[in-house]
């Protein structure tokens, strides 16, 4: 299954936005979900993922910053973000599965990402 992301724009530093990905037949109770960036020439990232019992994990430079949820009835994950950065700037991707492929990024199918801009 190939996720969409969805939400990215251009943003000041300090703004705010909140990613979403659609999430259709997926059990939430079995899998857990990542939001990731990459910029130009950079690898891909994991930049907060959340488990199959809702537990929530961050790279250090967003914590504080940023929160991964889900909505199971929408089946929605979210990435809020706020007191966004330039360095935040990237195109940010999600994906959904085993725990161990969130962590890892090794997935065969990434869907088309959001560009998230941040003026300086």
């Amino acid at each position: 299954v190939q996720l969409q992301a969805s939400g990215g724009g251009l943003v000041q530093a300090g703004g705010s936005l909140r990613l979403s990905c659609a999430t259709p037949r997926i059990d939430w109770r079995l899998n857990a979900g990542g939001w990731y960036r990459q910029t130009p020439g950079k690898q891909r990232e994991l930049v907060a993922s959340i488990t199959a019992v809702g537990s929530a994990n961050y790279r250090d430079s967003v914590k504080g910053r940023f929160t991964i949820s889900r909505d199971t009835v929408k089946n929605t994950l979210y990435l809020q973000m706020n007191s966004l950065k330039p360095e935040d700037t990237a195109v940010y991707y999600c994906n959904v599965g085993p725990f161990r492929t969130v962590l890892s990024g090794s997935f065969s199918f990434w869907g088309q990402g959001t560009q998230v801009t941040v003026s300086s």
